[in-house]
């Protein structure tokens, strides 16, 4: 049992205080006289108990980073132990997108928006059957959902699928630390027999460069995509020629697969081992190289696939598709200090001159300096200048380094689509 005593003074309500410079003939029901104080002492008592639990969340995990800084922060979502790199995203919503792109394999994903998981999670914004990133770190997790598409929390959801997640943790200071440092590898732990020694010693055991990260998130064998962009959402659709697309599954976005069945493709999806000679079999109308997590110099075996293709059938390369079909053209890529990551980047279409907002989420880009002659950059990012599209008009490729189907993201780039029908429109034209 513990007790306190507290000892309050009570003003007589009646009470009240005249000015200094009042005179006494001033009528007033106040007297001037020395006011009157009624003292009591107040006496309080509880008793807890030694093993009742707080009625708020404690730090209990922390986040190690390469360079030895060590974030504490509260838990949600899987525990245990986690290695990946961590990069930022400057994304405001779209957060169950970003969760789903299978891009982020390997990465800790930083939300620079502070306030996440207000909306909850829906199955219909899912872009891949599973959760792919290493973990999620945010500023503010909402103790509540409100959105009628919501189905789970998104706790609920990141335990479901055993990833890890952070929050109450500075994501401002460490964002700042990896514009200036560049990504870090980091460690993601809630067990407290670890030390802080033993996670930043793991940390430099590990690096995301030169990992084929492709394999463990590409499909394992062929199937056929029929779904288009729903109608509530399609805001750009057309109907004609249909034409066969093979698309090769590096770490494709499932609303990549809507927006070419929405401009009359059929698709047939395929592994990211699957042979070029099996793909030519096939007698495509075009092929698409998808997006994907990592390096592309990890995965020569792709580069070797999209050398076969070129100059075949018309070809479109996103994101991790534009790398491989850079180094196959002969040219080199590079790792970027801290990436691309969000849906509000500035990209300039060099034919037209007209400025995109993109979404964006790589890390390598590719220097075009190393490209042979003919093959033309068509886009700018204008944050850093770096390549964001190539063309080589005369074996029929185009590719940007960007997302446009966005998902989350602003919808100015969903026009390459188009114009990638419009290709091999023109091609069988010219057949």
């Amino acid at each position: 049992m513990a007790s306190a005593s507290m000892t309050f003074t009570l003003i007589k309500p009646s009470t009240c205080f005249l000015p200094k410079y009042s005179s006494s003939s001033s009528s007033s029901s106040c007297s001037s006289t020395s006011p009157r104080f009624r003292v009591f002492t107040l006496r309080c008592s509880s008793q807890v108990a030694a093993s009742a639990e707080r009625p708020w969340k404690v730090s209990d995990a922390r986040l190690v980073l390469e360079d030895g800084s060590v974030w504490k922060a509260k838990s949600f979502g899987a525990s245990g132990t986690q290695v990946g790199e961590v990069v930022f995203n400057t994304s405001l919503t779209g957060y169950q997108e970003i969760l789903t792109d299978p891009s982020y394999a390997g990465q800790f994903v930083l939300m620079t928006n502070p306030h996440i998981g207000n909306t909850g999670v829906n199955f219909d914004d899912e872009e891949s059957s599973e959760c792919f990133l290493a973990g999620l770190v945010i500023r503010s997790l909402s103790i509540g959902t409100s959105n009628w598409r919501c189905k789970e929390t998104l706790c609920d959801y990141l335990a479901k699928r055993n990833i890890m997640g952070i929050y109450d943790v500075d994501t401002r200071a460490i964002t700042r630390r990896l514009r200036e440092d560049g990504s870090l590898i980091g460690v993601l732990s809630t067990e407290e027999s670890k030390t802080d020694e033993e996670l930043l010693k793991m940390s430099w055991s590990w690096d995301i460069v030169g990992i084929d990260l492709i394999s463990g998130v590409s499909c394992k064998a062929p199937y056929e995509w029929v779904d288009k962009t729903n109608s509530e959402w399609d805001f750009n659709s057309t109907g004609g020629e249909t034409f066969r697309i093979v698309a090769y599954d590096f770490g494709i976005k499932h609303n990549i697969l809507r927006r070419l069945a929405s401009y009359g493709c059929k698709i047939t999806v395929v592994p990211s081992t699957w042979l070029a000679s099996e793909t030519l079999k096939m007698k495509p109308d075009g092929v698409l190289f998808s997006n994907g997590p990592g390096d592309p110099s990890a995965v020569p075996y792709a580069v070797e696939t999209v050398k076969q293709i070129l100059g075949k059938v018309p070809v479109f390369g996103i994101c991790m598709g534009h790398q491989l079909l850079g180094q196959a053209l002969g040219g080199k890529t590079f790792k970027m200090k801290f990436g691309h990551h969000g849906g509000n980047h500035p990209v300039r279409n060099l034919r037209t001159g007209h400025v995109e907002i993109s979404a964006q989420n790589h890390n390598y880009a590719v220097d075009p300096a190393s490209l042979p002659e003919g093959v033309e950059v068509t886009h700018v990012n204008l944050n850093d200048e770096s390549c964001a599209g190539l063309a080589y008009p005369a074996k029929n490729i185009m590719s940007l380094q960007y997302h446009p189907e966005a998902s989350p993201g602003p919808h100015d780039s969903d026009y390459a689509f188009r114009e990638f029908v419009e290709l091999i429109k023109k091609v069988k034209q010219n057949a």
